[in-house]
Protein backbone atom coordinates (compact mmCIF):
# COMPACT_ATOMS: atom_id res chain seq x y z
CA UNK A 1 0.00 0.00 0.00
CA UNK A 2 2.78 2.72 0.72
CA UNK A 3 4.13 1.88 -2.71
CA UNK A 4 1.25 2.61 -4.64
CA UNK A 5 0.87 5.42 -2.39
CA UNK A 6 4.68 6.85 -3.03
CA UNK A 7 3.37 6.09 -6.57
CA UNK A 8 0.65 8.23 -6.79
CA UNK A 9 2.17 11.18 -5.15
CA UNK A 10 5.72 10.85 -7.83
CA UNK A 11 2.68 10.72 -10.73
CA UNK A 12 0.22 13.44 -9.32
CA UNK A 13 1.35 16.69 -11.43
CA UNK A 14 1.70 14.23 -14.51
CA UNK A 15 -1.88 13.26 -14.21
CA UNK A 16 -3.10 16.58 -13.43
CA UNK A 17 -1.14 17.94 -16.72
CA UNK A 18 -2.93 14.93 -18.40
CA UNK A 19 -6.49 16.10 -17.23
CA UNK A 20 -5.94 20.06 -18.41
CA UNK A 21 -6.06 19.04 -21.85
CA UNK A 22 -8.64 15.76 -21.60
CA UNK A 23 -10.75 17.81 -20.22
CA UNK A 24 -10.32 20.72 -22.09
CA UNK A 25 -10.58 18.40 -25.13
CA UNK A 26 -13.91 16.86 -23.66
CA UNK A 27 -15.59 20.43 -23.09
CA UNK A 28 -14.30 21.54 -26.56
CA UNK A 29 -15.98 19.12 -28.58
CA UNK A 30 -19.08 19.42 -26.98
CA UNK A 31 -19.69 23.15 -27.59
CA UNK A 32 -18.02 22.45 -31.01
CA UNK A 33 -20.96 19.31 -31.76
CA UNK A 34 -24.24 20.84 -29.21
CA UNK A 35 -23.60 24.57 -29.60
CA UNK A 36 -21.79 24.66 -33.20
CA UNK A 37 -19.04 26.75 -31.67
CA UNK A 38 -16.59 26.82 -34.26
CA UNK A 39 -14.21 29.26 -32.50
CA UNK A 40 -13.23 27.31 -29.41
CA UNK A 41 -10.15 24.85 -31.46
CA UNK A 42 -8.87 27.63 -33.01
CA UNK A 43 -9.05 29.85 -29.76
CA UNK A 44 -6.97 26.46 -28.01
CA UNK A 45 -4.22 26.09 -30.33
CA UNK A 46 -3.81 30.19 -30.27
CA UNK A 47 -3.56 29.80 -26.82
CA UNK A 48 -0.61 27.12 -26.75
CA UNK A 49 1.27 29.54 -28.80
CA UNK A 50 0.35 32.68 -26.58
CA UNK A 51 1.15 30.79 -23.61
CA UNK A 52 4.71 29.18 -24.75
CA UNK A 53 5.88 32.93 -25.39
CA UNK A 54 4.37 33.55 -22.39
CA UNK A 55 6.53 30.99 -20.55
CA UNK A 56 9.62 32.55 -22.54
CA UNK A 57 9.16 35.67 -21.97
CA UNK A 58 8.93 34.95 -17.90
CA UNK A 59 11.91 32.89 -17.79
CA UNK A 60 14.02 36.11 -19.90
CA UNK A 61 12.45 38.65 -17.21
CA UNK A 62 13.33 36.34 -14.57
CA UNK A 63 17.14 36.04 -16.03
CA UNK A 64 18.28 39.74 -14.85
CA UNK A 65 16.70 39.32 -11.72
CA UNK A 66 17.80 36.00 -11.13
CA UNK A 67 21.38 37.01 -11.66
CA UNK A 68 21.30 40.34 -9.66
CA UNK A 69 20.08 38.09 -6.55
CA UNK A 70 21.94 34.97 -7.02
CA UNK A 71 25.00 37.16 -7.35
CA UNK A 72 24.60 38.79 -3.89
CA UNK A 73 23.37 35.52 -2.12
CA UNK A 74 27.05 34.37 -3.47
CA UNK A 75 28.47 37.07 -1.89
CA UNK A 76 26.34 36.51 1.32
CA UNK A 77 27.71 32.76 1.40
CA UNK A 78 31.63 34.24 1.05
CA UNK A 79 31.27 36.92 3.32
CA UNK A 80 29.47 34.65 6.41
CA UNK A 81 26.06 36.47 6.64
CA UNK A 82 24.37 32.95 5.42
CA UNK A 83 25.97 31.04 8.08
CA UNK A 84 25.15 33.14 10.79
CA UNK A 85 21.59 33.14 9.96
CA UNK A 86 21.98 29.21 9.43
CA UNK A 87 23.29 28.85 13.28
CA UNK A 88 20.70 31.58 14.05
CA UNK A 89 18.07 29.66 12.57
CA UNK A 90 19.44 25.67 13.99
CA UNK A 91 17.67 25.10 16.69
CA UNK A 92 13.76 25.60 14.62
CA UNK A 93 14.87 24.54 11.45
CA UNK A 94 16.14 21.21 12.67
CA UNK A 95 12.72 20.56 13.98
CA UNK A 96 11.12 21.63 11.24
CA UNK A 97 13.54 20.59 8.64
CA UNK A 98 15.11 17.23 10.19
CA UNK A 99 17.13 16.22 7.07
CA UNK A 100 18.96 19.17 7.05
CA UNK A 101 22.28 18.91 8.67
CA UNK A 102 22.62 21.27 11.94
CA UNK A 103 23.84 24.99 10.65
CA UNK A 104 23.84 24.25 6.97
CA UNK A 105 23.94 27.18 5.00
CA UNK A 106 20.57 26.09 2.97
CA UNK A 107 18.89 27.23 6.37
CA UNK A 108 19.99 31.07 5.35
CA UNK A 109 18.70 30.88 2.18
CA UNK A 110 15.96 29.36 3.47
CA UNK A 111 15.05 31.85 6.04
CA UNK A 112 15.88 35.09 3.50
CA UNK A 113 13.20 33.73 0.88
CA UNK A 114 10.70 33.12 3.52
CA UNK A 115 11.02 36.84 4.42
CA UNK A 116 11.02 38.33 1.42
CA UNK A 117 7.75 36.66 0.76
CA UNK A 118 6.21 37.91 3.46
CA UNK A 119 7.54 41.39 2.45
CA UNK A 120 5.63 40.75 -0.75
CA UNK A 121 9.12 41.22 -2.51
CA UNK A 122 8.48 38.36 -5.03
CA UNK A 123 11.09 40.10 -7.44
CA UNK A 124 13.39 38.85 -4.57
CA UNK A 125 11.92 36.02 -3.22
CA UNK A 126 11.97 34.10 -6.14
CA UNK A 127 15.88 33.50 -6.88
CA UNK A 128 16.25 33.27 -3.22
CA UNK A 129 14.15 30.53 -3.11
CA UNK A 130 16.17 28.82 -6.26
CA UNK A 131 19.07 29.29 -4.40
CA UNK A 132 17.71 27.45 -1.52
CA UNK A 133 16.14 24.43 -3.76
CA UNK A 134 19.91 24.19 -5.48
CA UNK A 135 21.60 23.91 -1.86
CA UNK A 136 18.92 21.61 -0.84
CA UNK A 137 19.21 19.04 -4.26
CA UNK A 138 22.78 19.39 -2.82
CA UNK A 139 21.47 16.86 0.11
CA UNK A 140 18.98 15.15 -1.84
CA UNK A 141 19.82 11.51 -2.17
CA UNK A 142 17.65 10.95 -5.44
CA UNK A 143 18.71 13.52 -7.45
CA UNK A 144 15.25 13.35 -9.37
CA UNK A 145 12.90 13.14 -6.47
CA UNK A 146 11.69 15.30 -4.57
CA UNK A 147 13.11 15.31 -0.43
CA UNK A 148 11.11 15.92 2.11
CA UNK A 149 12.95 19.30 3.31
CA UNK A 150 12.13 20.30 -0.54
CA UNK A 151 8.61 20.19 -0.04
CA UNK A 152 8.39 21.63 3.59
CA UNK A 153 10.05 24.21 1.76
CA UNK A 154 7.62 24.65 -1.04
CA UNK A 155 4.30 24.19 0.76
CA UNK A 156 5.70 27.69 3.07
CA UNK A 157 5.92 29.35 -0.19
CA UNK A 158 2.92 28.21 -2.12
CA UNK A 159 0.81 28.97 1.08
CA UNK A 160 1.58 32.86 0.37
CA UNK A 161 2.63 33.87 3.88
CA UNK A 162 2.65 37.94 3.45
CA UNK A 163 2.49 40.41 5.59
CA UNK A 164 2.34 43.67 2.96
CA UNK A 165 0.08 42.76 0.13
CA UNK A 166 1.21 46.01 -1.56
CA UNK A 167 0.41 45.05 -5.57
CA UNK A 168 -3.39 44.22 -3.95
CA UNK A 169 -3.42 47.36 -2.32
CA UNK A 170 -2.67 49.33 -5.31
CA UNK A 171 -4.90 47.55 -7.42
CA UNK A 172 -7.72 48.43 -5.09
CA UNK A 173 -6.73 52.29 -5.25
CA UNK A 174 -6.50 52.31 -8.77
CA UNK A 175 -10.40 50.60 -9.07
CA UNK A 176 -11.66 53.59 -6.49
CA UNK A 177 -11.79 51.59 -3.39
CA UNK A 178 -12.93 53.95 -0.52
CA UNK A 179 -10.42 52.56 1.75
CA UNK A 180 -8.19 50.23 -0.22
CA UNK A 181 -6.50 48.96 3.08
CA UNK A 182 -9.55 47.55 4.36
CA UNK A 183 -8.84 44.09 3.33
CA UNK A 184 -5.09 44.43 4.74
CA UNK A 185 -6.25 42.43 8.25
CA UNK A 186 -8.36 40.09 6.40
CA UNK A 187 -5.62 38.65 3.85
CA UNK A 188 -3.31 38.94 6.89
CA UNK A 189 -5.71 36.53 8.83
CA UNK A 190 -6.73 33.83 6.01
CA UNK A 191 -2.30 33.79 4.94
CA UNK A 192 -1.84 32.56 8.49
CA UNK A 193 -4.70 29.98 8.68
CA UNK A 194 -3.30 28.82 4.69
CA UNK A 195 0.38 28.85 6.10
CA UNK A 196 -0.33 27.48 9.34
CA UNK A 197 -2.53 24.30 7.37
CA UNK A 198 0.44 23.43 4.86
CA UNK A 199 2.75 23.27 7.65
CA UNK A 200 0.40 21.04 9.90
CA UNK A 201 -0.70 18.58 6.45
CA UNK A 202 3.27 18.28 5.56
CA UNK A 203 4.28 17.88 9.19
CA UNK A 204 1.78 14.93 8.78
CA UNK A 205 2.74 13.29 5.64
CA UNK A 206 6.43 13.59 6.46
CA UNK A 207 6.12 12.33 10.63
CA UNK A 208 7.17 15.52 11.89
CA UNK A 209 6.69 15.86 15.47
CA UNK A 210 5.39 19.65 16.25
CA UNK A 211 4.73 19.28 19.47
CA UNK A 212 8.03 20.41 21.28
CA UNK A 213 8.98 23.81 23.10
CA UNK A 214 10.77 25.44 20.18
CA UNK A 215 8.25 24.89 17.77
CA UNK A 216 5.72 25.74 19.48
CA UNK A 217 7.59 28.98 20.74
CA UNK A 218 7.72 29.69 17.40
CA UNK A 219 4.32 29.45 16.33
CA UNK A 220 3.51 31.16 19.94
CA UNK A 221 5.96 34.42 18.45
CA UNK A 222 3.97 33.97 15.01
CA UNK A 223 0.65 34.52 16.58
CA UNK A 224 2.40 37.50 18.60
CA UNK A 225 3.77 38.98 15.73
CA UNK A 226 -0.06 38.71 13.66
CA UNK A 227 -1.54 40.41 16.58
CA UNK A 228 1.55 42.76 16.62
CA UNK A 229 0.85 43.61 12.73
CA UNK A 230 -2.58 43.57 13.30
CA UNK A 231 -2.43 46.25 15.85
CA UNK A 232 0.30 48.50 13.91
CA UNK A 233 -2.55 48.80 10.94
CA UNK A 234 -5.32 49.89 13.10
CA UNK A 235 -2.87 52.42 14.70
CA UNK A 236 -1.43 53.62 11.15
CA UNK A 237 -4.81 53.88 10.05
CA UNK A 238 -6.08 55.46 12.74
CA UNK A 239 -2.86 58.73 12.36
CA UNK A 240 -2.16 58.27 9.10
CA UNK A 241 -5.15 57.06 6.87
CA UNK A 242 -5.23 54.56 3.93
CA UNK A 243 -2.67 56.31 1.44
CA UNK A 244 -0.29 56.60 4.58
CA UNK A 245 -0.59 53.25 5.49
CA UNK A 246 0.15 52.07 1.83
CA UNK A 247 2.93 54.35 1.74
CA UNK A 248 4.86 53.41 4.93
CA UNK A 249 4.69 49.23 4.06
CA UNK A 250 5.76 50.09 0.03
CA UNK A 251 8.81 52.20 1.56
CA UNK A 252 9.27 49.91 4.49
CA UNK A 253 9.51 46.58 2.28
CA UNK A 254 11.92 48.58 -0.22
CA UNK A 255 14.49 49.61 2.85
CA UNK A 256 14.98 46.76 3.93
CA UNK A 257 15.41 44.86 0.52
CA UNK A 258 18.19 47.58 0.49
CA UNK A 259 19.73 47.23 3.92
CA UNK A 260 19.67 43.47 2.92
CA UNK A 261 22.06 44.44 0.13
CA UNK A 262 24.23 46.96 1.59
CA UNK A 263 24.71 44.67 4.46
CA UNK A 264 25.70 41.35 2.19
CA UNK A 265 28.52 43.90 0.50
CA UNK A 266 30.13 45.12 3.70
CA UNK A 267 30.11 41.68 5.33
CA UNK A 268 31.67 40.62 1.93
CA UNK A 269 34.43 43.51 2.42
CA UNK A 270 35.38 42.81 6.22
CA UNK A 271 35.99 38.66 5.51
CA UNK A 272 38.14 40.36 2.63
CA UNK A 273 36.07 38.70 -0.53
CA UNK A 274 36.53 39.70 -3.72
CA UNK A 275 32.92 41.15 -3.99
CA UNK A 276 32.65 41.81 -7.48
CA UNK A 277 33.88 38.61 -8.51
CA UNK A 278 31.62 36.67 -6.25
CA UNK A 279 28.91 38.81 -7.68
CA UNK A 280 29.77 38.05 -11.05
CA UNK A 281 30.22 34.08 -10.12
CA UNK A 282 26.65 34.05 -8.96
CA UNK A 283 24.82 35.86 -11.49
CA UNK A 284 26.40 33.58 -13.90
CA UNK A 285 24.24 30.47 -12.01
CA UNK A 286 21.27 32.49 -12.06
CA UNK A 287 21.86 32.99 -15.77
CA UNK A 288 22.03 29.12 -15.90
CA UNK A 289 19.37 28.39 -13.91
CA UNK A 290 16.53 30.63 -16.17
CA UNK A 291 17.48 28.59 -18.98
CA UNK A 292 17.10 25.48 -17.31
CA UNK A 293 13.22 26.34 -16.05
CA UNK A 294 11.99 27.36 -19.93
CA UNK A 295 10.68 23.64 -20.16
CA UNK A 296 9.39 23.47 -17.34
CA UNK A 297 7.29 26.78 -17.50
CA UNK A 298 5.95 25.87 -20.77
CA UNK A 299 4.54 22.59 -19.87
CA UNK A 300 2.86 23.75 -17.22
CA UNK A 301 1.38 27.35 -19.15
CA UNK A 302 0.40 25.42 -21.87
CA UNK A 303 -1.86 23.25 -20.13
CA UNK A 304 -3.24 25.95 -17.78
CA UNK A 305 -3.92 27.95 -21.09
CA UNK A 306 -5.58 25.48 -22.76
CA UNK A 307 -8.06 24.77 -19.88
CA UNK A 308 -8.50 28.08 -19.68
CA UNK A 309 -9.35 28.63 -23.58
CA UNK A 310 -11.99 25.64 -23.66
CA UNK A 311 -14.01 27.27 -21.29
CA UNK A 312 -13.53 24.13 -18.86
CA UNK A 313 -12.91 26.89 -16.07
CA UNK A 314 -16.17 29.05 -16.72
CA UNK A 315 -18.16 25.59 -16.54
CA UNK A 316 -16.73 24.86 -13.19
CA UNK A 317 -16.98 27.76 -11.51
CA UNK A 318 -21.15 27.45 -13.07
CA UNK A 319 -21.16 24.21 -11.83
CA UNK A 320 -20.11 25.19 -8.36
CA UNK A 321 -22.74 27.75 -8.38
CA UNK A 322 -25.56 25.99 -9.11
CA UNK A 323 -24.48 22.96 -6.24
CA UNK A 324 -24.25 26.22 -3.56
CA UNK A 325 -27.48 27.23 -4.83
CA UNK A 326 -28.70 24.06 -4.79
CA UNK A 327 -27.66 23.23 -1.12
CA UNK A 328 -29.58 26.33 0.07
CA UNK A 329 -26.44 28.31 1.15
CA UNK A 330 -25.39 31.66 0.64
CA UNK A 331 -23.99 32.32 -2.75
CA UNK A 332 -22.52 35.68 -2.73
CA UNK A 333 -19.08 34.23 -2.88
CA UNK A 334 -19.24 32.31 -6.09
CA UNK A 335 -18.52 35.19 -8.17
CA UNK A 336 -14.99 35.46 -6.37
CA UNK A 337 -14.23 32.16 -6.70
CA UNK A 338 -12.49 32.79 -10.45
CA UNK A 339 -9.48 33.89 -8.88
CA UNK A 340 -9.43 31.27 -6.13
CA UNK A 341 -9.47 28.59 -8.40
CA UNK A 342 -7.04 30.53 -10.87
CA UNK A 343 -4.37 31.31 -8.16
CA UNK A 344 -2.97 28.15 -7.69
CA UNK A 345 -2.77 28.02 -11.47
CA UNK A 346 -1.56 31.12 -12.45
CA UNK A 347 -0.47 34.22 -11.05
CA UNK A 348 -1.33 37.01 -14.06
CA UNK A 349 -4.36 35.15 -14.41
CA UNK A 350 -5.62 35.26 -10.74
CA UNK A 351 -4.74 38.79 -11.03
CA UNK A 352 -7.04 39.57 -13.91
CA UNK A 353 -9.76 37.83 -12.39
CA UNK A 354 -10.00 40.22 -9.36
CA UNK A 355 -9.37 43.01 -11.64
CA UNK A 356 -12.29 41.71 -13.82
CA UNK A 357 -14.74 40.89 -9.98
CA UNK A 358 -13.58 44.87 -9.19
CA UNK A 359 -14.69 46.10 -12.65
CA UNK A 360 -17.72 43.86 -12.34
CA UNK A 361 -19.53 44.18 -9.42
CA UNK A 362 -17.02 47.26 -7.49
CA UNK A 363 -13.93 47.39 -5.70
CA UNK A 364 -15.78 48.14 -2.42
CA UNK A 365 -18.93 44.82 -2.80
CA UNK A 366 -18.51 41.99 -1.29
CA UNK A 367 -17.19 39.89 -4.11
CA UNK A 368 -14.58 42.77 -5.10
CA UNK A 369 -13.13 42.55 -1.87
CA UNK A 370 -13.14 38.69 -1.43
CA UNK A 371 -11.53 38.50 -4.55
CA UNK A 372 -8.38 40.87 -3.44
CA UNK A 373 -8.65 37.81 -0.16
CA UNK A 374 -8.41 35.33 -2.17
CA UNK A 375 -5.47 36.43 -4.47
CA UNK A 376 -3.71 37.64 -1.42
CA UNK A 377 -4.19 34.48 0.94
CA UNK A 378 -2.05 31.98 -1.04
CA UNK A 379 0.59 31.78 -4.04
CA UNK A 380 0.55 30.16 -7.33
CA UNK A 381 1.33 26.61 -6.42
CA UNK A 382 1.52 25.09 -10.24
CA UNK A 383 3.96 27.78 -11.29
CA UNK A 384 6.15 27.32 -7.74
CA UNK A 385 6.91 23.73 -8.19
CA UNK A 386 6.97 24.10 -11.94
CA UNK A 387 9.80 26.95 -11.62
CA UNK A 388 11.21 25.64 -8.00
CA UNK A 389 11.46 21.71 -9.01
CA UNK A 390 12.29 22.15 -12.38
CA UNK A 391 15.30 24.35 -11.51
CA UNK A 392 16.83 21.17 -9.96
CA UNK A 393 15.49 18.52 -12.06
CA UNK A 394 13.03 16.89 -9.49
CA UNK A 395 10.44 14.42 -11.80
CA UNK A 396 8.53 12.97 -9.22
CA UNK A 397 7.01 15.72 -6.37
CA UNK A 398 5.88 12.84 -4.15
CA UNK A 399 3.19 14.42 -1.57
CA UNK A 400 3.98 18.57 -2.66
CA UNK A 401 0.97 18.96 -4.86
CA UNK A 402 -1.36 17.05 -2.40
CA UNK A 403 0.03 19.40 0.31
CA UNK A 404 0.33 22.83 -1.62
CA UNK A 405 -3.36 22.23 -2.71
CA UNK A 406 -4.43 21.79 0.96
CA UNK A 407 -3.02 24.46 1.96
CA UNK A 408 -4.50 26.26 -0.96
CA UNK A 409 -8.15 24.94 -0.18
CA UNK A 410 -7.57 26.41 3.74
CA UNK A 411 -6.79 29.27 2.48
CA UNK A 412 -9.66 29.77 0.43
CA UNK A 413 -12.39 28.59 3.02
CA UNK A 414 -10.43 31.02 5.70
CA UNK A 415 -10.88 33.47 3.04
CA UNK A 416 -14.65 32.93 2.87
CA UNK A 417 -15.04 32.86 6.11
CA UNK A 418 -13.44 36.05 7.23
CA UNK A 419 -15.19 37.98 4.76
CA UNK A 420 -18.26 37.29 6.07
CA UNK A 421 -16.82 37.67 9.18
CA UNK A 422 -15.68 41.57 8.06
CA UNK A 423 -17.84 42.96 5.03
CA UNK A 424 -21.02 40.11 4.67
Amino acid sequence: MEILITFADCMVLNYIWIAFFVIAFIIALVRLIFWQDFSVFPTMIDSTFSSSKTAFEISLGLTGVLSLWMGIMKIGERGGVIHVLARLLSPVFVRLFPDIPKGHPVTGSIFMNIAANMLGLDNAATPLGLKAMEQLQELNPKKDTASNPMIMFLVLNTSGLTLIPISILVYRAQMGAEQPTDIFIPILLATFVSTLIGVLVTSLFQRINLFNWVLMLVLGGACLLMTGAVTGFFYLMRTGGPEFVRDVCSNAATVILMTIIICFILAGVFKKVNVYDAFIEGAKDGFTTAIRIIPYLVAILVGIGVFRASGAMDWLINGISWLVEASGLNSDFVGALPTALMKPLSGSGARGMMVDAMTTYGADSFIGRLACIFQGSTDTTFYILAVYFGSVGIRYTRHAVAAGLLADLAGIIAAILIAYFFFG
